[in-house]
């Protein structure tokens, strides 16, 4: 089956002469910083070279690229771009943090390298780390909603897209070209680094090299370890063993109960290495990349007890036994390496109905090992491969669009004794179009897409199981031109979306101990296709030097999968959880306006406001779980010689809106500032960056993460980062 795929891989990469148009063509850059800035033309929402043009997006987006995405640099792209409206993060683990849109996060986000998927094990489980360094990202574009149509069912609440330069979107002006960043912080004792270096291979070819490095420690809490619920329930446990005469276990439990100031088993270690080569002539281009990516990171255990395990029960009656255990179990780590391979190219088809073939490929090989002290646990491999090949079509009096396909095939194993989905086979392929008209100051667009999917399992058994799947997805939008100019542009639109999902191999067939969730998961093999009908209303656009971006938004799910608690016996000391299907609605709003104050005599001052609420219910009334608060973000930053001084208040409400296997959430406020310094006149080309987050050391827990009782964020944390182009 390698083989094949291997073979499969060879043979779309010497057909890959085609990629995206916007690799082919490369956005300008501004005169005064040539690091990350890019033009952005009236067509494009997001604005990376190899981003996403508005005929592809009919949902709610944004981008974090420059002196934003080096303030708001965090080591998982969940934690990077947590700050954005709409977007919340998993919070599993400093190592371990997936991003969450409007409420919806795991198999319903997909995440993206340069527009193609990720490819690993990350969705499967909160502790999951994902395989993109954020320090070697030039931009995170981020589409809240549907995004179904190019990036498949999976994206059915959304994408994240992480723009790298692997495969080099242009040749660089200079022979050589460097773009680098160095960073550290004192809540986890943070090294940071990396860098990337483009060569000219004469006027059509490129090479570049890129390398990242970033080590942490135990992270720094204000307070206690535990909430004071778990708290006193971890005492009233103390007190019981020791008057069982256990006094080990009883001190374990009150140690467990005052940790305080640091998170235990909470360091991590990640590096990378990539390459890449580009040939490019007009729009015609070819490029390969081969990167690898390895990290190793702490999950922080439930204070006095660590990870529950399938045995963990059956022990506790013999003592000598139980304190054997103690000894032999220590904490759990994992360690994960992928290696990638990404291929893209570009066809200029000239004057007629279409403008471009473009097409890009991604192979994945990756490994996930969990270890319990220094035992091997579960291991996790997923190899994979993902294409997909499109035709653009020139411009027409306001008419233009793509037509594609898409096709993927990856292999899922895990070894252990807490491998709870059975070896597994899924494939994916798809047909789509997305079109744009443009009349005047109205605009339409449309797209639709059709995606089969096989699911197959093999049991330990020997027994297996097949499913098939067919999912259509489509939507509708129209938009108004309120103000339309050279420098302002405010539209108003509102979409229709229909959106369906195929349930995946962990919903279908989970049967065993799940750590991230510490609840013994049993899947149904019966989940027929979640659908998605959704409305959202929108403005969007500028007004002179002020940006405008909000949305309403209502979806109806037709057979939400989701996860809820069994009404059976727990097995080896597990709660049994069941993926169950049923109706459920989501309403939401979500903006972010951003203003001058000031603007004389060489300073500028502007006002940055953004939030975000998400209530999502089930048809039989009771909430879905994890929803994120209420969130706002007020902000103010002043611009005067060569500084960028900002200081910024970020709060989260209280969430008492629980299910009834879950608890309510304290609300907090972070008060965060920073100064950068850009010490070359008129130019961002060096940029050196003072931070101080949460300055008040207050204490702040996710409602979104599974370990949100004994996982708090992050206490006072003091940074310094700088990055440089030449």
């Amino acid at each position: 089956m390698k083989s094949i795929r291997l073979a499969l891989f060879l043979s779309a990469a010497s057909l890959a002469a085609p990629a995206l148009a916007q690799d082919a063509k490369p956005a300008e850059k501004t005169a005064g910083d040539d690091f990350h800035n890019r033009d952005i033309s009236r067509d494009t929402i997001v604005v990376s070279a190899a981003g996403l043009e508005r005929l592809d997006v009919l949902a709610g987006t944004s981008v974090l690229e420059g002196n934003a995405l080096q303030r708001d640099l965090e080591s998982q792209i969940g934690d990077t771009i947590a700050k954005l409206p709409g977007v919340s993060t998993s919070g599993f683990a400093p190592g371990a943090s997936r991003p969450i849109l409007r409420g919806l996060s795991g198999e319903r986000i997909r995440v993206l390298t340069d527009g193609v998927g990720s490819i690993d094990a990350s969705a499967v489980s909160d502790d999951h780390s994902g395989t993109v360094d954020p320090l070697i990202a030039s931009s995170i574009e981020v589409l809240r909603g549907p995004a179904a149509l190019l990036y498949g069912s999976q994206a059915i609440g959304g994408a994240v897209n992480v723009i790298t330069k692997r495969i080099p979107p242009s040749v660089p002006d200079e022979p050589v070209h460097v773009d680098g960043i160095v960073g550290v912080d004192s809540a986890s004792d943070r090294v940071e680094g990396g860098a990337s270096i483009d060569f000219a291979l004469g006027k059509e070819v490129a090479f570049h090299i890129d390398g990242s490095y970033r080590e942490t420690g135990d992270l720094e809490i204000p307070g206690f370890v535990a909430t004071p619920a778990l708290r006193a329930k971890l005492l009233a446990q103390a007190a019981e063993e020791e008057e069982e005469g256990h006094l080990d276990e009883a001190a374990e439990f009150r140690d467990g109960a005052n940790a305080s100031g640091k998170l235990p088993n909470s360091a991590t270690r990640t590096s990378t290495v990539g390459v890449g080569l580009a040939w490019h002539s007009g729009q015609n281009m070819f490029g390969i990349s081969a990167d690898y990516y390895d990290t190793n990171y702490g999950i922080p255990g439930l204070p006095g007890v660590g990870h529950v395990h399938e045995h963990g029960d059956e022990d506790h009656g013999d003592e000598d036994d139980h304190d054997h255990d103690h000894e032999e179990e220590g904490p759990v780590t994992i360690g994960m390496q992928r290696y990638r391979v990404d291929a893209r190219g570009a066809l200029d088809l000239g004057e007629g109905f279409f403008d471009l073939v473009q097409a890009k490929f991604g192979y994945s090989d990756y490994t996930h090992t969990e270890f319990e002290g220094r035992e091997t646990g579960t291991r996790f491999d997923v190899e994979g491969v993902e294409g997909r090949l499109e035709l653009v079509q020139n411009n027409r009096n306001g008419w233009g669009g793509s037509l594609g396909m898409q096709y993927s095939h990856v292999d899922f194993r895990a070894d252990g004794d807490e491998a709870f989905v059975a070896p597994n086979t899924t494939e994916n392929w798809a047909l789509f179009a997305v079109q744009q008209f443009d009349i005047g100051k109205l605009g339409l667009q449309a797209g639709a897409r059709y995606e089969h999917s096989a699911v197959d399992v093999d049991f330990t058994d020997g027994s297996s199981l097949s499913r098939d799947f067919d999912a259509f997805s489509a939507s509708a939008g129209v938009s108004y031109a309120l103000i339309e100019g050279y420098e302002d542009d405010l539209r108003i639109g509102i979409n229709g979306s229909r959106a369906e999902r195929a349930p995946v191999a962990q919903e279908l067939v989970a049967d065993g101990p799940h750590v991230a969730t510490q609840a013994y998961e049993i899947g149904d093999p019966t989940l027929d296709t979640e659908v998605a009908w959704g409305l959202e209303g929108y403005v969007r656009g500028s007004i002179g030097r002020a940006l405008v971006s909000a949305s309403v938004y209502h979806t109806w799910f037709d057979g939400f999968i989701y996860l809820d608690e069994a009404d059976r016996a727990p097995i080896g000391g597990l709660e049994v959880f069941e993926f169950l299907q049923q109706d459920a609605r989501q309403f939401g709003v979500e903006g972010q306006v951003t203003f001058p104050l000031i603007d004389a005599n060489g300073f500028r001052l502007n006002a940055d406001l953004r939030g975000d609420y998400v209530r999502a219910t089930l048809d039989d009334g009771s909430p879905v779980p994890r929803i994120p608060p209420l969130s706002a973000l007020a902000a103010l930053e002043a611009q005067v010689g060569h500084f960028d001084i900002r200081g910024e208040v970020e709060t989260f409400a209280k969430q008492d809106r629980v299910s009834e296997h879950e608890s309510p959430t304290d609300g907090f406020t972070f008060v965060n500032a920073s100064v950068a310094w850009h010490p070359i006149e008129g130019q961002q080309n060096f940029t050196l960056l003072a931070q101080v987050d949460n300055i008040f050391d207050v204490e702040g827990r996710r409602h979104t993460s599974f370990t949100k009782e004994y996982t708090p964020l992050s206490g006072r944390n003091f940074k310094l980062s700088a990055r440089v182009s030449f």
